[in-house]
């Protein structure tokens, strides 16, 4: 079992286990009173995480205890289907008012020795690296990365639109092509033109149908009557697929339609799909009574979409950042 023995303050530490749910609801609240991010969950989504059947909870998650309450957790993603590179994803935080004792970096050091682990195992053949991210300009994160040897790699913007009937929104469907709502006879189809669209992509994994079904379409935040495909003949060469957040709902008392994926297939870009999706999704929408649309897109993004979703009417909300440092095995 890869759990340390011991834990800074005299804390128990121990993998995460299912019954932690509640307590790390807690947690994650109590964290994001403080931090802002703009990111909430609820006690499903937690459970919900914990049953990716690629996680190992005895070994690629950490808690770290203070009597019955859940001082800290981290976990471990390893990217199955990497092509490039075998970049890990590290999830962490403390409570609050456990921070500045040491904490950070107890657990960056933990993902770090699980990462390298994985990676020996069966990534060896890929460069390798630990990712950690969080908003920019949080200075906290910010001073755990610079002290642990990481650097910023990447920035993300998350981008926001308003939804109104004066909303305009271009975007014919493109000759030859033909729009549908997203059905479950065309899950394949878009799987694959997922994995075709995003193949340029910065830290490109590709998606087996078991993470295609628990990221994607299996996932409770899944909207497949807000999602939207352009089909040319039977094959999928653009899709948007639209998720709903229950908690960041809940918490801020508005309805967001988020688009959490939306591409092209190399052979029919620049023709006007991507915004006949989005127009498609957004009436659907507004019909439906949502109030907002949202996205996050990575501003080095090779196909441009930062420009587009500008062209589009969306609007910088908040900035993220991924710092990465070099995994070590020898």
């Amino acid at each position: 079992m890869n759990t340390p023995t011991s834990a800074p303050g005299g804390l128990l530490a121990r993998p995460m286990d299912k019954a932690d749910v509640p307590a790390w609801l807690e947690l994650r609240d109590d964290t994001e009173r403080v931090d802002q991010t703009g990111h909430h969950v609820d006690a499903d989504d937690l459970a919900e995480e914990l049953e990716n059947p690629k996680l190992d909870l005895a070994e690629d998650t950490l808690t770290l205890w203070d009597g019955e309450r859940m001082a800290a957790y981290a976990l471990v993603h390893a990217p199955d289907g990497a092509v490039d590179a075998a970049r890990f994803r590290g999830d962490a935080a403390v409570r609050p008012r456990w921070r500045r004792l040491g904490l950070g970096g107890h657990l960056v050091e933990w993902m770090d020795v699980r990462a390298r682990a994985r990676y020996a195992q069966d990534f060896i053949h890929l460069p390798g690296e630990l990712l950690i991210s969080g908003k920019s300009g949080d200075d906290n994160l910010q001073a755990l990365a610079a002290k642990a040897g990481f650097s910023a790699c990447r920035w993300w913007f998350e981008m926001t639109h308003p939804l109104d009937a004066s909303r305009p929104m271009p975007g014919g469907v493109p000759a030859g092509l033909r729009l549908v709502t997203f059905e479950p006879a065309y899950d394949e189809a878009t799987r694959i033109a997922h994995n075709d669209a995003f193949r340029d992509h910065w830290d490109f994994t590709e998606l087996d149908a078991t993470d295609w079904r628990t990221w994607v379409v299996g996932a409770r935040s899944f909207r497949p009557h807000l999602s939207r495909l352009l089909l040319d003949g039977d094959e999928v060469v653009a899709y948007l697929i639209a998720e709903e957040y229950d908690a960041d709902t809940a918490a801020d008392g508005t309805r967001d339609c988020h688009i959490g994926y939306l591409a092209t297939r190399r052979t029919h870009r620049g023709l006007g799909a991507a915004p006949a999706l989005m127009a498609a999704t957004l009436d659907a929408a507004l019909a439906l009574g949502y109030d907002s649309a949202s996205l996050t897109v990575d501003t080095a993004n090779p196909s441009g979409a930062l420009g587009l979703y500008e062209r589009l009417g969306f609007t910088t909300h908040r900035e993220y950042v991924t710092y990465a440092r070099p995994l070590e095995t020898g």
